[in-house]
């Protein structure tokens, strides 16, 4: 079995900020849990299914999108701010219409060869660090707040990946969210 998972991906001058955070977190203070993923809001739990299930997730997914694409608001993801727990940094994220699209797609991407249920994740963020040494922490927040700006210009993808053993990710799709 193959593990998947269903992510929005910001795109634009805020992507590039973030990319930038990154770089320089990993290297001023070293890897955390957050440099194991690229930047994104993570819309699904991850789940397994044969490889061969790919096309059917990839199709329901592109009709999710479709079915709702006329009630899309502008912005599609309201990045509230940029948030500094004493375990957690990251962006709040805010879209009911997003919560509404993946709704969609976890009750209708139905498959015979997955053995768990899709889940919805309900709280919508992007991660900057996490699992970071804890005196890191006033640190990495001046980073943040000096590198990324929440109110940049974003756009964001729809994407759906393949997370194999060794840690690399394979992108199945790529479903732009901005309307055409």
């Amino acid at each position: 079995m193959t593990k998947f998972i269903v992510y929005a991906c910001p795109t634009g001058e805020l992507a590039e900020q973030l990319k930038t955070y990154f770089d320089k977190s990993r290297m001023a203070y070293g890897p955390n849990m957050a440099h194991q993923y690229m930047p994104h809001c993570t819309l699904t739990g991850f789940f397994e299914d044969v490889p061969g299930a790919v096309p059917r997730y990839t199709q329901k997914l592109e009709r999710s999108l479709k079915r709702l694409r006329r009630s899309q608001p502008e912005p599609v993801i309201d990045v509230k701010d940029l948030v500094f727990r004493a375990d957690w940094h990251g962006l709040e994220l805010s879209s009911e219409w997003l919560r509404k699209l993946i709704l969609d797609f976890v009750c209708t991407a139905t498959s015979a060869t997955r053995k768990t249920p899709l889940r919805p994740k309900d709280w919508l963020h992007l991660s900057l660090a996490y699992d970071f040494v804890s005196e890191q922490s006033d640190d990495l927040k001046a980073l943040a707040v000096n590198l990324v700006d929440p109110q940049a210009p974003v756009d964001w993808e729809l994407r759906f990946y393949q997370h194999n053993p060794d840690k690399s990710w394979i992108c199945h799709q790529q479903l732009k969210l901005s309307k055409p």
